[in-house]
């Protein structure tokens, strides 16, 4: 199994990413909480990054389709957020984690809420950036299936011209081309099986409206005010939701508002698990 980034001593920090990057969307997370006394935990989500090589084939309510047509184009690949979160507690396991604060963003927050349904006693407190609660509807579970077969057929270039506008603000797009390119980089290296795969699961998340309220975790949302993907709505609908939680709101960022305004996110991020009744 490949291995995360682990850095730094103390209590764990796990860092989810979004969809279609990997765990180097938090480098400067990583090294700015292994400074300050944090264990900072970033692994590849399955079928993304070093983890490409593991895919769900096949929906597991389905029959196995065969061999030639899984080697045809991964048709039916399928990789669930259940399955990612069951990835992310197996990855704990194998570093003797044994339970740590959860920080997704993205579709890393949907990993995140299906990790505190199935391991809440491994999770300490829980951090939500981009996040949105409400399962997807047709037109989305179209536009994802249309998108995971463009994919497949064409390749992943696409999506980087039709994302990057969405997901940085204005600002970052004028001032920050490193950012623009790095991000460009991220998505223009994934897998096209693992990108096919990871839209299929987003399409069959669970709907977390109701859930909300079963979390226990002191939660932490962070929104990005120029966020193209996600509303301010949806942080606000969380943060009504789960009762012991606190909304924060990055200027000039969007949707990758860890990389596009990491200082900002850092304090804020450090400011939360660093409070005096933060459970270690």
């Amino acid at each position: 199994m490949p291995q995360p980034y682990d850095e730094g001593d103390g209590p764990a920090i796990i860092l989810l990413h979004g969809y279609p990057f990997n765990r180097s969307m938090w480098r400067e997370q990583i090294d700015f909480l292994s400074a300050h006394g944090f264990r900072a935990v970033a692994p590849d989500l399955h079928g993304l990054g070093e983890m490409s090589d593991k895919l769900q084939l096949v929906a597991d309510s389905e029959k196995p389709a065969p061999e030639r047509e899984r080697q045809a184009e991964g048709y039916r690949t399928f990789t669930t957020m259940k399955q990612m979160a069951q990835g992310v507690a197996a990855f704990m396991d194998e570093l003797r984690i044994d339970s740590a604060v959860v920080c997704g963003l993205s579709m890393g927050s949907y990993v995140a809420f299906e990790f505190a349904r199935l391991f809440p006693s491994r999770m300490r407190a829980l951090v939500l950036a981009g996040a949105r609660a409400q399962g997807p509807d047709e037109d989305e579970k179209q536009s994802r299936e249309q998108q995971a077969r463009r994919i497949l057929a064409e390749g992943i270039s696409f999506v980087a011209d039709a994302m990057l506008p969405k997901v940085l603000a204005p600002r970052t797009l004028a001032e920050k081309p490193e950012v623009v390119s790095r991000v460009r980089e991220m998505i223009l290296r994934t897998d096209r099986r693992g990108a096919a795969a990871a839209q299929r699961g987003m399409a069959a998340r669970r709907d977390y409206s109701n859930e909300l309220s079963d979390i226990e975790a002191t939660t932490l949302i962070i929104a990005g005010r120029e966020d193209g993907v996600r509303k301010a709505k949806d942080a606000e609908f969380i943060r009504r939701g789960i009762r012991n939680s606190h909304l924060e709101i990055i200027d000039d960022a969007g949707h990758l508002m860890n990389m596009e305004q990491p200082e900002v996110f850092n304090r804020v991020l450090l400011g939360f698990i660093r409070k005096p009744d933060r459970d270690r």
